[in-house]
């Protein structure tokens, strides 16, 4: 089969998503007002201080040129499969096996991660109003709202959070606002992008703490098949979501320096932590300003939530599709157009999760959050920089790719992304919270997963070749991005 081999029809896979519902879908996935809530205090105690804001302006221009090399992947494969359809397009067969397993275990563990953020948090924000009722019942009830969403249409999902979004981004920009116009042009100083702070102690730490903050936002390349026009809608909900996300970060993480002052961001952060945020809003939009920002909190989490579990269940229906799951995944409802069963299994996943590590007395957000979520982040970071890498394998396929779009871009991608990579993973302690010694094994998942999918991967090649050829090749666009709809031969790794 060739690359040019389009997909088949699908029951119920109506297209229902315009390039603003799939930005809802990714920047609600990385969760802004949680980012900033837990990432920016830790970056600022530990990492650079008042350089921060440079570190996202840093990351989000390092993800761009990631995004322009994406856009090819997602242009030839047509706007679907995500991680698993573009490394197989560049890198081959084995590899993309490989990066689909690794995508469904990193997907599942970020979303059952923030299921216990979500439990955590709430269980906080109401017992400070009075309200004593246990992280368990927290959670099941997100979790049985994801379900229920998860299971309906994908529109649906987005409307909603298009709702919640806007409300969390609202909140801080009126921060921001409330800060800027107190202080003036000093609410923004320009230490923050002075040399000596930016390139001061902890600025790798900064870095990986600004790229983890935008994970999510490259699942705009899972909702092709939902897409009402994917070789547009999914480039640019991707441009789009960089962009917003970076401008946001940066503004809102620079604007916080101007508040608490850029001498002594380091030392306030390193005392509040997770409070600093909250003492702010107390401080510039009154207590009514601070609960609302602790009720958006939660509602942030559960928008990532549901935004992963959309994605986590999208990557279960492809492999599927392509018999690396049980069949049954990739099922679609006849009347929502939905993955129902794998967002179902997905669910239960969550609920026995939750369920095992409250049965074994471990803290919500010590345990469960810092742990899975810690593996899902790194293992998406992982498939983003093996995405860029896929990209330069399309040289020799795809001959009239520019040299920006095919080479420049894409490297400077990988190299951002690989070096977060080595930053993750050297810094796993500091990122998942903990000295734990089974905690600190957990990157070892990753590659031993990836050597099962290429072991698997090689079976299947000799075994059932037929199946092997057929892998990924439903994903492929019928117009491959200025590439001739021909025959072209299959990447030296596969």
């Amino acid at each position: 089969m060739s690359s040019s081999s389009t997909s088949p029809a699908r029951p119920g896979a109506a297209a229902r998503l315009g390039t603003g519902h799939i930005v809802f879908l990714i920047v609600a996935a990385a969760a802004p007002l949680s980012a900033m809530v837990g990432t920016v205090p830790l970056a600022f105690a530990i990492g650079n201080g008042a350089g921060v804001p440079a570190a996202f302006v840093f990351a989000g221009a390092t993800l761009l040129c990631f995004s322009v090399g994406y856009a090819v992947s997602a242009r030839r494969t047509g706007g679907s499969g995500g991680f698993y359809a573009s490394i197989a397009d560049g890198l081959g067969r084995p590899t993309a096996v490989s990066g689909g397993f690794l995508a469904v275990l990193a997907y599942n563990c970020a979303t059952v991660g923030l299921v216990g953020a979500l439990g955590y948090f709430t269980k906080l924000v109401l017992a400070g109003h009075g309200i004593d009722v246990p992280w368990e019942l927290c959670a099941g009830v997100g979790v049985a709202a994801v379900a229920v969403l998860g299971y309906r249409e994908i529109a649906i999902s987005a409307r909603v959070l298009a709702v919640l979004m806007l409300g969390e981004i609202g909140i801080l920009f009126v921060l921001d606002l409330a800060v800027l116009a107190r202080h003036g042009i000093h609410a923004l100083p320009a230490a923050s992008f002075a040399p000596k702070e930016v390139f001061g102690q902890g600025l790798g730490v900064s870095v990986m703490f600004a790229f983890v903050s935008f994970i999510g936002f490259e699942s705009a390349a899972l909702y092709g098949k939902e897409a009402k026009d994917p070789k547009r809608s999914v480039p640019r909900a991707t441009y789009i979501a960089v962009l917003l996300i970076a401008g946001f970060y940066a503004l809102t993480s620079w604007v916080a320096v101007g508040a608490v002052g850029s001498d002594s961001v380091r030392s306030t952060a390193t005392e509040q932590m997770g409070n600093l945020f909250f003492g702010l809003g107390t401080d510039y939009l009154g207590s009514t300003g601070a609960t609302l920002l602790e009720v958006m909190l939660c509602t942030s989490l559960f928008a990532a939530t549901l935004a992963l579990h959309s994605a986590a269940n999208r990557y279960a229906q492809v492999l599927a599709d392509d018999g690396l799951l049980p069949a049954g995944l990739g099922a679609v409802h006849p009347k929502y157009g939905a993955p129902h069963r794998a967002s179902l299994v997905q669910s239960v996943v969550n609920a026995l999760a939750a369920t095992g590590f409250a049965v074994a007395g471990l803290d919500p957000y010590a345990d469960m959050t810092t742990s899975m979520l810690g593996l899902g982040t790194l293992g998406i970071v992982v498939l983003q920089a093996l995405a860029a890498l896929s990209v330069l394998g399309l040289r020799r396929r795809a001959p009239g790719l520019g040299w920006w779009q095919g080479t420049v871009a894409p490297l400077l991608g990988f190299l951002g992304l690989a070096a977060t990579v080595w930053l993750v993973v050297g810094n796993f302690d500091l990122l998942t919270g903990t000295q734990s010694a089974v905690v600190g094994q957990l990157p070892w998942v990753l590659p031993a997963l990836a050597v099962i999918g290429l072991v698997y991967a090689a079976w299947l090649k000799s075994a059932k070749p037929d199946r092997y050829r057929n892998l990924a090749q439903t994903h492929r666009s019928a117009e491959p991005d200025r590439t001739p709809a021909v025959e072209t031969p299959e990447p030296v790794l596969a």
